[in-house]
Formats: structure tokens, sequence, C-alpha cells
């Protein structure tokens, strides 16, 4: 079993930045895949990124690439998600998940475990 809890959300102006965080208690943690999603109000959960168990793989939504940088430390049952040059379309709630399998999914329905979701308001 893993839990995952996100901080780091907040009001930024646009082209600001922010960090998440994702803590996960769990000694499997480090063999996990994981992913960080958003949700906007009235629209579907969408993929944003997502990363292998080592960092070495990762693959990101075409609306984030070169904006958002994922990283994880094991060490530290932590995964990380930098956002540059943030706009106001990136306003959404923003969620951790990791997946019981070998390559990082990009499908919210192939992840197994989920955070609260974590707050991210842009003003223009």
């Amino acid at each position: 079993q893993v839990q995952l809890v996100e901080s780091g959300g907040g009001l930024v102006q646009a082209g600001g930045s922010l960090r998440l965080s994702c803590a996960a208690s769990g000694r499997a943690f480090m063999t996990y895949p994981m992913g960080w999603f958003r949700q906007a109000p009235g629209k579907e959960r969408e993929f944003v990124v997502a990363i292998d168990w080592s960092g070495a793989s990762t693959d990101y939504a075409d609306s984030v690439k070169g904006r958002f940088t994922i990283s994880r430390d094991n060490a530290k049952n932590t995964v990380y998600l930098r956002m540059n040059s943030l706009k106001p379309e990136d306003t959404a709630i923003y969620y951790c998940a990791a997946a019981r399998t070998t390559l990082p999914p990009i499908s919210a329905g192939r992840y197994d475990y989920w955070g609260q979701g974590t707050q991210v308001t842009v003003s223009s």
C-alpha cells in the first residue's frame, strides 16, 4: 500500500514558478513509476507528466514540455514537479499517482494510488 501526499500548490502570477512535492509512504515507492495529472473545473483529469522508477525516463504532455520538469528522490520517497512560465490555463488541482507497472503510463486508469491533490492557481 502506498499513500501519497501532495504539497506546494498556491496562487502565482502568470510567468511565475512553483514546485510541487509528492511524499510517498511505503518502501515499494522506489519501484513504482509516478505521474502527475491535473483537473481543471468542468474538465476531465488530464495527464501532465510521468517518470519511471529510476528517474531516467520521462514523458511530458505537449502542453507542458519545456516548462515543467519532473524528478524524484527515491531516498526521500518524494517526487517533484517544477513548473516554470506558468499560464492561467495551468490552473487546476494537481494530483500525483503511483502505478504498479514497469513502464510509466500516461493513462490515469493505469495508476493504482492517488494523492488528495493540491490547488494551483495562475492569475493573468
